[in-house]
């Protein structure tokens, strides 16, 4: 059975849309953190500002971490050995604290510039 030309023309359509919003999505920048056991590495995150970006948190630590920002209103929690992301649609050029919420004396600084 054949499709009547307006529902092959949509479903082209949606199909390029979707292919052009994954092609967006892998040109956004990847910015990767490290959390282990109450260090978080680098000690300085530098993104882009005014500009769509992914923050990649990876915990290669024996225990959870939560990366978390009172400032950017974000937090992750990952189990040991686990990655996830967060996605920023933009953040203003500025300072911005960091930390894990599981051990209080891991702090990191995100610098967007």
């Amino acid at each position: 059975m054949t499709r009547p030309p307006r529902i092959a023309a949509l479903a082209a359509l949606l199909l390029a849309a979707s292919a052009a919003g994954s092609v967006r999505a892998d040109d956004m920048p990847v910015i990767k953190v490290e959390m282990r056991d109450g260090v978080i590495l680098p000690a300085v995150i530098e993104v882009p500002a005014n500009t769509r970006f992914k923050l990649e948190i990876s915990n290669t630590g024996q225990s959870p971490v939560e990366f978390e920002s009172t400032e950017l209103k974000r937090e992750k929690a990952l189990a040991a050995g686990s990655t996830s992301a967060i996605v920023f649609r933009t953040l203003d050029a500025g300072t911005y604290q960091v930390f894990d919420d599981f051990h209080p004396d891991a702090k990191a600084t995100l610098v967007a510039k």
